[in-house]
């Protein structure tokens, strides 16, 4: 249920001229469409905070650098993010979230004005490492996913899940992130919870590639954007300017964009040589 202060502007200008705060909450791909739409309209004191995760696909860029670029280092810029499935967050069950701010004030600030008694926000300035964790833990979803959807069980679950965090730290220190976020909300929180749970899109999407259907029918059934599908794409291209070991990644990239079965994808990553963890 919505709030009764809760207003519906139809009109983006109108509703701008009015905020100082403005979160905007898109998929990625149309995360700098809109950012260039609001920016000649926003109040000369607005701060600009978003839900967005994921790389830009056509640039590898992230969602703070993004930002950046249009509106410079002058305005404060936040994201949040952390294991938030909107459903439970709206029915008033308990929930947790990190809000990454280049502005201590604002990052106080913000958590002040969107926590509630079944709702509390955590702050941090590492907007690197809350945004690789956003976006890399949707491709792994849709691994665990796959994992669930072959039947492998529970050691395989739990393998790809660690593993998985291993490869999206090993991403987020080669961008400058603090190695301490993805052991968070951000990170490994925002991981365990979407490759575990069914409410998740990018796991769903994952279960339905196991099961022998395409993404375009998958995604059809699911009707709401898999932002794991394109962020895979994002992510493989990412690492590999950047020489970033991400197995479990790349065999997924492969699965979407190289119709590598599944099977053959689990087969490579237990036949790579063996390691020190």
């Amino acid at each position: 249920m919505f709030p009764e202060s809760l207003e519906v502007e139809p009109d983006l200008v109108a509703g701008l001229a009015r905020a100082r705060d403005v979160l905007v909450s898109v998929p990625s791909h149309a995360f700098r469409e809109i950012l260039e739409a609001i920016q000649p309209h926003l109040r000369s004191d607005a701060r600009l905070a978003w839900a967005t995760k994921g790389f830009e696909l056509d640039t590898g860029k992230l969602p703070h650098q993004v930002a950046g670029e249009i509106f410079g280092s002058s305005r404060p810029l936040a994201v949040l993010s952390g294991p938030t499935f909107a459903k439970e967050v709206g029915a008033g069950l308990p929930t947790a979230l990190t809000v990454a701010a280049t502005d201590p004030e604002f990052a106080r600030e913000l958590a002040k004005d969107i926590s509630s008694e079944n709702f509390r926000a955590y702050t941090t300035d590492d907007l690197v490492g809350v945004e690789v964790g956003g976006a890399v833990k949707n491709v792994l979803a849709i691994g665990a996913g796959i994992c669930d959807g072959l039947g492998y069980g529970a050691n395989t679950r739990i393998a790809m899940i660690n593993r998985g965090l291993v490869e999206m730290t090993r991403l987020g220190i080669a961008l400058g992130a603090n190695k301490d976020t993805f052991m968070g909300l951000a990170g490994m929180g925002d991981l365990v919870l979407t490759c575990t749970d069914n409410l998740s899109r990018n796991r769903r999407m994952g279960l339905a590639l196991a099961s022998g259907k395409g993404i375009e029918e998958a995604q059809k059934e699911i009707g709401q954007v898999v932002e794991g599908v394109l962020a895979a794409k994002a992510v493989w291209s990412v690492s590999r300017k950047l020489n970033v070991d991400m197995p479990i990644c790349e065999q997924i990239y492969l699965i979407l964009y190289e119709n590598k079965a599944p099977q053959a994808a689990v087969e490579a990553l237990m036949g790579r040589e063996l390691r020190q963890e």
